[in-house]
């Protein structure tokens, strides 16, 4: 275990998180949470948006602002990501124990919970659920007095050897204050493909804005290590 999350280029920390992935399913290891914080930045979405109508020029558009647009095997709308982003992403099979429904929320809940707690112990007031005028809004944001903090998705493989479904869910957890440039870069890339959203920074909230001192990452790395080892093997 490091005592930072690994410093990655956006390219770089997705593909961090697919091999993690292929490890779990390929049944090289049982589980695994990785933390990895980008060097670089770029506007990261869903593969489908490559399919819109104007995707090549919006993206030209936001490559010459500095902004290049990466695509995701996970669901959602554009997600700015930068070095004030730290992403979590929690990898494991699903216990046969628990069954398939609700295997879905019962990830998000691995994710969340633990986010919750440890902001409540540091004086915030967390919960979980859409906020308007945020970008890439959800059911299972995880918000910090009352404005989002981080957004989740997950991607689902079957594992080899007929051994059941393997989840990734991860999370882009905003660190430090870039809320300005990021709204910018999604509003920009959803005018430019003619998408009525249109996000607000005041909407969105970072952590350092509300505890500045925080022992995030040794805290969450000991959050997650205790979900991992409570999660049924089979």
């Amino acid at each position: 275990m490091t005592d930072q999350p690994l410093a990655l280029t956006v390219e770089q920390g997705l593909l961090a998180e697919q091999d993690l992935l292929a490890a779990v399913c390929r049944g090289e290891r049982d589980n695994g949470v990785l933390f990895w914080r980008p060097t670089d930045q770029a506007l990261v979405m869903p593969r489908r948006m490559s399919r819109l109508e104007h995707f090549e020029a919006a993206s030209a558009q936001l490559a010459g602002a500095g902004w290049p647009v990466l695509l995701r095997e996970t669901g959602g709308e554009p997600v700015p990501q930068s070095h004030s982003t730290v992403n979590i992403a929690l990898v494991y099979a699903a216990p046969r124990s628990e069954g398939d429904q609700g295997r879905i929320e019962k990830a998000y809940q691995r994710l969340c919970l633990p986010l919750c707690e440890v902001l409540q112990e540091w004086g915030g007031v967390a919960s979980v659920g859409e906020i308007e005028g945020a970008f890439c809004d959800g059911r299972y944001n995880v918000n910090l007095n009352g404005r989002k903090l981080v957004g989740t998705a997950q991607r689902w493989r079957q594992a080899a050897a007929g051994k059941g479904p393997v989840v990734l869910v991860h999370g882009a957890l905003l660190l430090d204050n870039d809320r300005e440039a990021m709204v910018a870069a999604v509003n920009h890339f959803n005018m430019c493909c003619n998408l009525e959203q249109r996000c607000r920074a005041d909407a969105h909230i970072a952590l350092h804005e509300v505890a500045p001192a925080a022992p995030w990452f040794a805290r969450l790395s000991q959050a997650y290590a205790q979900v991992l080892a409570e999660v049924p093997l089979s």
